[in-house]
């Protein structure tokens, strides 16, 4: 069944867990049918959110997914994103696969959301908003792989930006310091936990950029907790 007009459609990467599952809940709420996407599937149970199977490193899947899409709606009003990997080693112990395995998920994935969109931007409305890193701005030691993802996803991101602005297209990309979630579970219990952002920092921050006024767009948005960069 496809949507009337004035329905709001936002399509959300990485909706599995964390983030992404937190940002797809507060779209909810704030009225959007939300379409997530992920490899494993999620939990979220809303009559408003519809959830696909997509691996989107397989530009194939990509497009499948939005012919999916297309059977709801042929405008997204809002694109998240946020689906990405992160681990933690130094460079010399860093292999190949891992570091590639950055790329393909944290630049391929978005570079074929975004190549496979055009069909569903709506002109001087479609919000696109990248979740990045501090690490796009600054490399910091043991995270080669995750840092070199982001400084290229920020790159892509400011190309396509110039790309699409006849469109009047908005582009967001938030770049938070290192954000307390699961993903730290597995690596050095050393670092300091009381130097990261909570889950709701972040939500607080996407949030104010997703109810923005349709004329402001936040091209590097940079934010950490009150004690810096972890060290």
């Amino acid at each position: 069944m496809r949507s009337s007009d004035d329905t709001q459609f936002a399509l959300i990467t990485g909706t599995s867990s964390g983030l992404g599952y937190e940002m797809a809940q507060l779209l909810l709420v704030e009225g959007y049918t939300v379409i997530g996407v992920s490899r494993r599937g999620t939990t979220l149970d809303h009559p408003n959110f519809i959830d696909i199977l997509c691996d989107i490193r397989d530009e194939a899947a990509v497009e499948e997914m939005y012919e999916l899409i297309a059977g709801h709606t042929d405008a997204l009003h809002v694109i998240v994103l946020n689906a990405g990997i992160f681990e933690m080693s130094p460079l010399v112990e860093t292999s190949t696969k891992e570091f590639t395995d950055h790329l393909s998920t944290n630049v391929v994935g978005a570079f074929h959301v975004l190549k496979h969109a055009s069909d569903f931007l709506v002109e001087e409305n479609t919000h696109i908003i990248t979740v990045s890193s501090i690490a796009a701005k600054k490399g910091l030691s043991n995270i080669s792989a995750y840092s070199a993802s982001k400084f290229a996803l920020n790159g892509m991101i400011e190309s396509v930006r110039e790309e699409w602005e006849h469109l009047g297209v908005r582009f967001s990309t938030l770049m938070p310091g290192a954000i307390l979630t699961k993903l730290w579970d597995d690596e050095n219990e050393e670092l300091p936990r009381d130097q990261m952002l909570s889950v709701s920092d972040f939500m607080h921050v996407f949030q104010m950029v997703v109810t923005s006024p349709s004329q402001m767009q936040f091209p590097e948005m940079t934010f950490l907790h009150k004690k810096g960069m972890l060290k």
